[in-house]
């Protein structure tokens, strides 16, 4: 990597900073039409809002969510300049509806712990410096790199910050892009692809009758979570659908299904083949789309041998093979908990075996519609980057590491050491808004703009109805003139490497409004290019061309290895995963720390999930707290007693637990994913985060739990009183106060 000295004037105009009411406000057209009558508001783009705000009337703007890599389309309101509130655009996938951690997005932008300006490490701490000293370390450090010596690691990147990413990447000479997401659906990915041909099918919830989900919660964190919830509603309406749900701990999507079943951790191929031995034998299910090898696999799995293994009883397995005979056309879904196990590639099979030989391929199961655009298509993240990106960090194969919209120290297990690794690293940038854990270890801190002050696009990875690239536009100023957009800090870069073909442009902005402008005359439908790029804005998404697909029929591996119980470690620990702290990138945030979780209305705290029966064995009640120990290391938490769970599991939420990451979040709970065994998917090599086996012993140690309807005091005081009708009655009404 080689670059030119640049001075003070030529560096803000890099960055971004000579201007930034220019390049987020005056730099754009006035809206063709605004209406400010109140009751009468409607969505327009964000442009020199100060010409026509009036105080007290809010106005609505479209731009993306970031939460979670599902990407959904939001509608900000904005008020006096400020952005107050959010919800969904109904024009976007999601719909009007928005999730928990989208609603609660805004205090990440309006958070105090953000950072406002760039950090340098000096004297093993970071220290603020000005941009131009950060401009200038990250030059020293940079320049004169040798090719494929550096290397990013980021979140799901997609939209055309990761067509300039990856132009960075080339400039560079450098490959290596690590794509992380601790929460995803890879295994699943690569059944899909093998058996269909697609990675990403679209999920028809809302034709199926009946929907056998094992692990898959696609009302919490599952895909796409708002437009599964969205497809749901259509499912139950109506001739109301059957959903049943297999999974070794209750979720949000099981707490609504209409059976739910325990499943022992990693049985759920063997659960889904004893369904299918059922469909073959008691109900003369034809199966013609199944391999000779998969036929005879089911028939070694009678009811009798499933429930052995499994726990599972045969009158459960035959109600369910019921259901789904009566009930055509069904969907089989799997997610996390039946995926991240050694033998999760097999049961996912076995879950796509049975679509196959219920028919389901071409009515429940459709063909994706893949965008034409390949170099906006979303980069999904996996786990296996992780495990890759810390076997390189280990060889010394890097100099220089950039890291975005991720926090591998605090996910990483500790059999990684992934901290250390990356120690190892001479020159660690991070480009961040918060100070995480991996924020914090690193060499420069480059400070980002919040999603809402700043223009971007970005492209969904599960797109089931038609393919779309959301925009993203400033919905207010800035609050800090020292945090730069992702899009004007990867253009900067580009410029002062001397990529020719950026150096052009001014800001992110022009880049964004000429990309737009070059698009085909079919995506912008005869519209000039300042009417297309107005529409594009307002809307908040563009309609893009698809490249037509179709499935094909080709059953795989659906062979199950046996069960093997453990007298040392006799319990399955579940990092069970929620719409609040999602993987801990949400435990900044107060409002979801305060939200109670949906199944055990705990809040600001971790706790570990147990049946009663388990808690019996280990004479513990709710509120003690248990030592969870695996073979890598031990966590203390308190007791949740609950029969949603297996009798051999112990669940505890991912999320908490953090070293750094503010006020917030820093010393609240603990973090599961520390304690995991350094055990792998088989077929994708994924972090099989479900595997990890421990022993469960009482501390001594009990206190009450924070939680909703568990306690009727929080921080001293006394939230609800209640009172009996008869008392009531006696206060004349409730006239009289009650104590």
């Amino acid at each position: 990597m080689s670059g030119n000295d640049i001075n003070r004037r030529d560096f803000l105009k890099f960055m971004g900073l000579g201007g930034v009411g220019a390049a987020t406000l005056s730099g754009c057209d006035m809206p063709t039409t605004v209406t400010l009558e109140e009751g009468k508001e409607e969505v327009v783009s964000y442009l020199a809002p100060e010409e026509y705000s009036i105080p007290g009337i809010g106005v609505w703007f479209a731009s993306t969510c970031q939460q979670c890599p599902s990407g959904c389309g939001v509608h900000g309101r904005v008020r006096e300049g400020r952005v107050l509130k959010l919800e969904g655009n109904p024009n976007a996938l999601n719909g009007k509806g928005l999730c928990q951690m989208g609603q609660a997005s805004l205090q990440g932008h309006y958070n105090p712990d953000r950072i406002m300006q760039p950090m340098a490490r000096k004297g093993g701490s970071l220290e603020p410096v000005s941009w131009e000293e950060a401009w200038k370390l990250m030059q020293e450090k940079v320049s004169g790199v040798a090719q494929g010596r550096s290397a990013w690691f980021t979140g799901t990147v997609s939209g055309h910050q990761g067509k300039l990413l990856a132009a960075l990447n080339k400039a560079w000479g450098s490959k290596e892009h690590y794509v992380y997401e601790a929460i995803n659906n890879t295994v699943g990915e690569t059944v899909n692809e093998a058996v269909l041909g697609d990675p990403a099918p679209t999920y028809r919830l809302d034709k199926a009758k009946a929907v056998l989900s094992f692990g898959a919660d696609f009302l919490g964190t599952w895909m796409s979570p708002v437009h599964f919830s969205r497809e749901y509603v259509k499912f139950r309406t109506g001739d109301r659908g059957v959903l049943i749900q297999v999974e070794p701990k209750m979720t949000l999507t099981g707490a609504n299904a209409d059976l739910w079943v325990a499943a022992r951790p990693g049985t759920e191929g063997v659960i889904a083949l004893g369904i299918a031995n059922v469909l073959l034998t008691k109900h003369q299910a034809k199966g013609n789309g199944l391999s000779q090898s998969a036929l005879d696999e089911i028939a070694k799995y009678d009811v009798n041998k499933v429930t052995e293994i499994t726990g599972v009883g045969g009158d459960t397995l035959v109600r369910i093979a019921n259901y789904l005979k009566d009930n055509s056309p069904s969907l089989v879904l799997s997610g996390e908990s039946a995926h991240n196990h050694a033998n999760g590639y097999q049961n996912a099979m076995a879950a796509m075996m049975l679509n196959v030989l219920l028919g389901n391929v071409g009515k429940t199961i459709e063909a994706s519609n893949s965008m034409a655009f390949n170099d906006l298509k979303a980069k999904r993240g996996n786990s296996r980057a992780l495990l890759d990106f810390a076997k390189a960090v280990e060889a010394d194969k890097y100099d220089v590491v950039f890291m975005m919209g991720a926090n591998p120290v605090y996910t990483a297990p500790d059999h990684l050491a992934f901290k250390e690794k990356l120690a190892k690293v001479p020159f660690k940038v991070a480009l961040s808004m918060f100070p995480d854990e991996t924020t914090m270890a690193a060499d420069l801190v480059l400070p980002l703009s919040s999603p809402y002050e700043e223009w971007g696009t970005h492209v969904a990875p599960y797109q089931p109805k038609k393919a779309a690239i959301s925009v993203s536009q400033p919905l207010m100023k800035p609050l800090s003139a020292d945090t730069v957009s992702l899009g004007d800090m990867l253009l900067s870069m580009l410029k002062y490497h001397n990529v020719e073909a950026y150096k052009k442009y001014d800001d992110y902005y022009a880049y964004l409004r000429e990309a737009l402008n070059a698009m085909p005359g079919s995506v912008k439908g005869g519209k000039s290019d300042d009417e297309f790029w107005s529409d594009s804005v307002q809307q908040g998404f563009i309609s893009a061309p698809t490249s037509g697909g179709s499935l094909k029929v080709g059953l795989g591996d659906v062979s199950q290895s046996g069960y093997q119980a453990s007298s040392d470690f006799p319990f399955h620990l579940v990092p069970s995963s929620n719409q609040t702290m999602y993987d801990g990138r949400n435990a900044n945030l107060p409002w979801l720390q305060e939200a109670p979780d949906q199944i055990s209305k705990v809040f600001w705290d971790s706790w570990a999930e147990i049946h009663p029966k388990t808690a019996a064995k280990l004479g513990v009640k709710e509120g003690d707290f248990i030592r969870i120990e695996s073979d890598q290391g031990t966590i203390e938490v308190q007791v949740y007693i609950f029969k949603g769970v297996h009798v051999d599991v112990v669940a505890v939420p991912m999320g908490r637990g953090h070293e750094e990451y503010g006020r917030y979040a820093k010393g609240v709970g603990v973090n599961p994913l520390k304690i995991l065994s350094p055990a792998v998917e088989g077929k994708s090599g994924e972090l099989a985060t479900h595997a990890t086996r421990v022993r469960v012993s009482k501390t001594g140690r009990s206190a009450e739990m924070p939680r909703l309807g568990g306690s009727e005091r929080q921080v001293g005081r006394r939230l609800v009183s209640t009172v009996s009708a008869d008392v009531f009655r006696r206060t004349e009404g409730g006239g009289n106060n009650v104590a």
